[in-house]
């Protein structure tokens, strides 16, 4: 009977050893399925004055995001999301209002985009001549 508990002992911590110790709770794998059934869309949009992003005033800054539903920070998420969805997140898609007349007055305006696009990354600059041209392009998507 003692070898026999000598044995079982021995076998135990053995077992240990090679396949760590037995606690009666189930090790859990690592999750390899994605937690939500949407691709990430997670976006920040600026708009300011200058000519370009390094060097523009920074005057507003909103956070969008379009999956499931449209949220964030922008006033009008669901008609940017929408307008999105139209370009498949192609900002250079987004197109001119032909019914919108503008001055030639040079006040530049750049928006700026950094972030995620149903998973892929997205990072967009864009320099307009004045707000006025900017509002005409982007519509709702840089309207805040």
């Amino acid at each position: 009977m003692r070898n026999t508990a000598r044995w079982a002992a021995a076998l135990g911590l053995t077992a240990a050893a090679v396949c760590g110790p037995l606690t009666g709770a189930a090790v859990a794998a690592p999750d390899a399925a994605p937690s939500s059934l949407y691709a990430p869309s997670a976006l920040v949009l600026t708009t300011g004055h200058g000519n370009e992003a390094a060097t523009a005033t920074a005057e507003r800054a909103v956070t969008l995001s379009c999956a499931p539903t449209a949220s964030g920070t922008h006033p009008a998420a669901a008609q940017a999301c929408a307008e999105l969805r139209g370009v498949g997140g192609d900002f250079d898609a987004l197109k001119a209002q032909s019914d919108v007349m503008c001055t030639k007055i040079y006040d530049p305006v750049v928006v700026t985009v950094q972030g995620v696009w149903q998973g892929k990354r997205v990072s967009y600059e864009r320099t307009f001549a004045n707000s006025c041209l900017k509002e005409a392009v982007t519509g709702g998507v840089f309207s805040f």
